[in-house]
């Protein structure tokens, strides 16, 4: 195995995953280690050979627990289920203690107040202030005390060291105040249940919000369907989903989840594919297309050939990169992490300091103990550490449910940077679906023509080459049989028809093959500009060509417009010739375009584009010649209608293909991104001027308890702001 994935139990706040991630990346082996505290889960990146066993114990020896996430759908869904059914169980009890605390709280701090604001003594005795205070300890204060003893017992020290040590103080000093017979001393009583009641809130709080937060991914892996109704001899039958394997028939009946990804062998539907690529309407699917994992079927039955199952499906894959992408770290979470690890033993000292100097300087006792206890209260960790995983997740899950898959955290990075958006021409900003607008042939042979160049094509998957055989079959040419097809990279195709070489391609191809320029313009001259031309050569004689037209996409231009608005610089890179590109750029008012390029030129292309806008350069492309760009440029965008290839090489992948998609990706990484600092700053200018404040006694114990649950709570909420977004098109 290179890589591991392990659902992590028992983390409470930063402390907790950055103590994790440091085990995990002790053991032998293993490279990398990220920890996200939001999903309870940590991916890892192994060099050498690591057991399981080993990775599981480095976790249960740091005091938590995991197990394996299964690479199996169906089985990982068992266990996301069963691990669901235990955090629901967990926010009900959290719930229940919150209330039991709340209904003993409420009577103590009216019960307290004259004596809080300094308008007389309280209205309750010291005994029942300690009997409901005991109460919320026995109902809140056991979970935290529990936990804080495990940290302590494992030599580290985490949130619910604080809380525990600062409720424990709170109580016990009070306690004996009262047994030494000083009922009317200045009691904390209040102030421990007070703190225990809303950090409890605020721990519900979270468990709600993070539970929203890691929605988008759920969705998506309850999108697939238990069972598949297989077609055999005697009729149907069901087997489980997990079951079937490539070339299966299976039927689909209406509004019925496709059990894997499949071409349609007969009938016409609709096709409800919101879910996974983000379109909001139904699409028309027949014979022939291709339907995915989890859409629904619309009005008809349908039966369908199974092309991909497991995790080699369409929904598969999207899951995974959301997941890789939910469970990335940011560069500056790396440092919250160390931060973190090392943050409560600093409170600690600096609430031992802060009692000594109110102690020792002052001689206040009584107000050091409560700026010791605020400080221990108000410093809990836990907005650092769901300062970024809670944004990272809302804004992954918002973007995938608008059909955005982005790879990973650094792709938000590089997101908010791109000053250039260039684009492929060939099914990227036009349809993609050529048709054939004009040919020639120099002895007026279009016929003839046509058969060589179609038994050539036919061996090819490029959409001109379907578009010539597509019009052959139409127009009831005989397509030939192609012998030893060869592609000549960036130029065309070779082979040989009834013992004759036949070449189609670009002029390129035509002038390797000794054909001369003077030739290529005069056919050029009589079938027009304005389209793609390819050259036909037999046996190194120009015999004709063809005009392919293709037309640019509905949204192309508003979406150049839009990126144009946003102050971005917009670029045209193709393999075509100039004139077919010219043609696209005056449709869509493209800002440049560099025409006639070969693979290896749009990189170079891009390379000079990144030496004069400081490599912030992003590409849009679908085709396999756009593998080499996409990996290039500063930012990759594949359209998931193309090759597999681009798809892979690409950092965010455009589920369907809608270019309208593209600012969209731009606008919802930086939008992740910005929200990313807004809690990172709330959460390190909250601890800045918190700690300072409970130090001095500006602060009392029940107000830091309040201050820290609004801490944590504000940062998820702001993060949660995320999963309302949607492209601006759709809103």
């Amino acid at each position: 195995m290179s890589h591991v994935s392990l659902d992590i139990s028992g983390m409470t706040c930063a402390a907790c995953s950055s103590r994790v991630a440091k085990a995990l990346s002790r053991v032998d082996g293993v490279s990398d280690a990220q920890v996200n505290l939001a999903l309870e889960r940590a991916n890892i990146e192994l060099t050498d050979a690591v057991t399981l066993d080993a990775l599981i114990a480095a976790v249960e020896k740091a005091g938590y627990g995991a197990t394996l996430r299964e690479s199996d759908q169906t089985r990982q869904r068992l266990a996301d289920a069963e691990r669901e059914a235990v955090r629901l169980a967990e926010e009900r009890t959290t719930l229940l203690r919150f209330g039991i605390s709340a209904l003993l709280t409420l009577p103590l701090v009216i019960g307290t107040l004259p004596m809080m604001i300094g308008t007389g003594h309280a209205l309750i005795g010291p005994w029942t202030q300690a009997a409901l205070a005991a109460g919320v300890m026995l109902a809140s204060g056991t979970r935290f005390y529990r936990e804080a003893f495990n940290a302590v017992r494992r030599g580290s020290a985490n949130m619910a060291v604080l809380v525990s040590l600062g409720t424990t103080v709170a109580f016990v000093a009070s306690l004996i105040e009262v047994l030494r017979g000083n009922g009317h001393a200045h009691l904390y009583f209040e102030a421990a249940a007070v703190v225990l009641t809303l950090v409890m809130l605020g721990k519900y709080l979270e468990a709600r919000a993070k539970r929203g937060a890691g929605a988008a991914l759920s969705a998506l892996g309850r999108l697939q369907p238990a069972e598949a109704e297989l077609v055999v001899a005697e009729g149907t039958r069901k087997i489980p989903a997990a079951a079937l394997s490539k070339g299966d028939l299976v039927l689909v009946r209406p509004g019925a989840r496709f059990p894997a990804d499949g071409i349609i062998r007969s009938g016409h539907s609709s096709v409800d594919e919101a879910l996974v690529t983000g379109e909001s309407l139904p699409v028309e699917r027949g014979e022939g297309d291709t339907v995915l994992t989890g859409t629904i079927n619309g009005e008809a039955a349908l039966e369908v050939v199974v092309s991909r199952v497991g995790e080699d499906t369409r929904l598969a894959r999207m899951a995974r990169l959301v997941e890789e992408a939910q469970t990335g770290e940011a560069p500056i979470q790396r440092l919250v992490d160390r931060i973190s690890a090392i943050f409560v033993p600093v409170i600690l000292v600096v609430a031992a300091v802060t009692f000594l100097v109110w102690w020792l300087a002052l001689g206040d006792t009584i107000s050091g103990l409560s700026a010791t206890i605020a400080v221990l209260v108000i410093a809990c960790p836990c907005a650092l550490g769901l300062a970024t995983p809670t944004a990272l997740v809302a804004g992954t899950g918002a973007a995938a449910r608008a059909g955005i898959l982005i790879r990973d955290i650094e792709t938000l990075e590089r997101a908010g940077e791109i000053a250039v958006v260039a684009f492929d021409k060939t099914g990227t900003l036009t349809k993609g679906k050529p048709t054939i607008a004009a040919m020639t042939a120099t002895d007026g042979g279009v016929r003839s023509m046509l058969t060589l160049a179609a038994a050539i094509e036919a061996k090819s998957e490029h959409p001109l080459g379907k578009a010539l055989v597509a019009h052959a079959m139409q127009e009831s040419v005989a397509v030939g049989d192609a012998k030893n097809v060869r592609a000549i990279y960036g130029q065309g195709l070779s082979g040989t028809v009834d013992g004759r070489t036949v070449a189609v391609g670009n002029e390129k191809l035509a002038l390797s093959l000794d054909v001369d320029a003077s030739q290529t313009a005069e056919m050029t001259g009589k079938i027009g500009a304005g389209g793609t031309i390819a050259f036909v050569i037999v046996d190194r004689k120009l015999a004709g060509a063809l005009r392919f037209a293709d037309e640019p996409r509905p949204e192309a231009a508003a979406t150049l417009a839009e990126l144009k608005s946003r102050g971005l610089r917009t670029v045209m890179l193709t393999g075509d010739n100039e004139a077919a590109a010219n043609t696209v750029e005056r449709a869509i008012g493209i800002d440049e375009v560099r025409a006639g390029l070969q693979p290896e030129e749009k990189v170079e292309a891009l390379k000079a584009l990144a030496a004069t806008h400081g490599d912030a350069i992003a590409f849009v492309g679908d085709g396999v010649n756009d593998g080499p760009a996409l990996v290039t440029a500063r930012l990759g965008i594949a359209l998931s209608s193309g090759a597999d290839v681009a798809r892979e090489a690409a950092p965010i992948t455009l589920m369907r293909p809608d270019l309208r998609l593209v600012p969209a990706a731009l606008d919802i990484a930086a939008r992740t991104r910005l929200t990313i600092r807004q809690n990172l700053g709330w959460a390190f200018v909250y601890n800045l001027f918190g700690i300072p404040l409970a130090a001095f006694g500006m602060l009392s114990p029940t107000f830091a308890g309040a201050a820290m649950a609004f801490s944590s709570v504000s940062v998820v909420a702001n993060a949660l702001r995320l999963a309302r977004w949607k492209v601006r098109s759709q809103a």
